[in-house]
């Protein structure tokens, strides 16, 4: 990633556009336009999605987000898509120094994200797979499951054979 004095004016302006929208979303109604916003922002969105105002979704890197049909995503949640690489971290080193390294996080048709959510990135989460509410997603989930905890385990698949007989 590069230094504010290395950017270009046009990339400065980009990076301002993103933040003015996901600003903006806090503040829209009804959830189309959040989704509108979020749009414009960069971020795949497919329809008949629901994203929360309060939702937060990558400022760095909006364009790596990709969310398929009929997701739904609640309050609070935070996506992103950037963290530190700590690979070459050392005593003596500021943890800021190091530099970001990016994922793509998807998240597949039918999917909901409980409250509070935190995803990870380079994460994807399955079709029809839930997210309970505080949970941190460090890894892939699988689809049509209930995932939990920090970090999120699944704790019930559906569809299970054995589930049914119960």
């Amino acid at each position: 990633m590069p230094n504010f004095d290395q950017r270009s004016p046009l990339a400065i302006i980009k990076g301002v556009w993103i933040r003015f929208l996901s600003i903006l979303t806090n503040f829209t109604f009804p959830y189309f336009v959040t989704v509108a916003c979020h749009r414009m922002r960069g971020v795949k969105v497919g329809k008949k999605t629901h994203i929360c105002r309060g939702a937060y979704l990558d400022d760095h890197s909006p364009q790596l987000i990709e969310i398929g049909k009929g997701v739904g995503i609640t309050q609070g949640v935070v996506i992103i898509c950037h963290q530190r690489d700590l690979t070459n971290y050392r005593p003596g080193m500021y943890a800021i120094d190091c530099p970001f390294k990016l994922g793509r996080v998807v998240i597949k048709d039918g999917a909901h994200i409980g409250i509070g959510a935190i995803i990870m990135p380079g994460v994807t989460i399955g079709e029809g797979a839930v997210i309970g509410a505080h949970s941190v997603v460090t890894h892939d989930i699988p689809p049509y499951c209930v995932a939990v905890g920090s970090p999120a385990k699944v704790i019930r698949t559906f569809g299970d054979k054995e589930q049914n007989k119960q």
